[in-house]
């Protein structure tokens, strides 16, 4: 494996490229820098697969012929463990089937040797656009997440039914409370999850839903 004199940050966007031919590897290398990105070269998928639980950020550049394990079962095993970071396939054997697999795994690009320059330069830059995206979707779970848990019980139970569509009355009939002390844990639920509307209520209740952490906790 052939890395950087000076090692990519976790949180900076790196270039990794996986492909066992030593000059190919060197070349895209070489174009990426000129290019201003900072890369990362691996010469089979068991090598990056062992950092890939670190989460990096950027995207790969994966050559399908490898020793061991091929590109697209590299690709396949990156899905199956949740590690969402963009992939740009590229063969110079690639078939119809190939193509279609891949992409209906989230490859952001297949690319067919030889290829031109700016096709991957363009791939590259769609592909850092998709990591900052999601990266940022997961960051804002996140903080949703950590201001579900500081709710109460009860304002749990108020925030789940408020965003099914119940009414006070209902809630406070379900709950055996006062109508006005629905309302108080209305405002208290509007104020911890730092809602502005009641309509961020429930697309932040819908997040939740969908989101692992989440499910984990509740």
């Amino acid at each position: 494996m052939n890395v950087p004199a000076e090692p990519a940050s976790p949180d900076r966007q790196t270039v990794f490229i996986v492909d066992d031919d030593p000059a190919i590897c060197e070349s895209l290398g070489d174009l990426m820098e000129s290019a201003g990105l900072v890369t990362r070269k691996f010469s089979s998928a068991e090598e990056f697969l062992a950092i890939s639980a670190q989460d990096p950020a950027g995207c790969v550049v994966l050559d399908v012929r490898l020793p061991g394990m091929s590109g697209m079962e590299l690709q396949q095993r990156l899905v199956k463990s949740g590690v969402a970071i963009p992939i740009i396939i590229m063969t110079a054997h690639g078939d119809i089937p190939m193509v279609r697999n891949a992409m209906k795994a989230g490859a952001v690009e297949f690319l067919t040797k030889p290829f031109q320059d700016e096709e991957l330069l363009t791939a590259i830059d769609q592909a850092f656009a998709r990591d900052r995206a999601q990266r940022s979707a997961r960051t804002q779970e996140r903080s949703i997440v950590e201001r579900w848990k500081k709710l109460s019980e009860r304002e749990r139970q108020v925030l789940g039914m408020v965003t099914e569509g119940m009414l006070n009355k209902q809630i406070a009939d379900r709950l055996n409370l006062s109508l006005i002390t629905v309302k108080l844990y209305r405002r208290q639920v509007m104020e911890k999850m730092e809602a502005e509307t009641f309509a961020d209520l429930v697309k932040m209740w819908e997040r939740m839903k969908a989101s692992s952490d989440a499910n984990a906790s509740m």
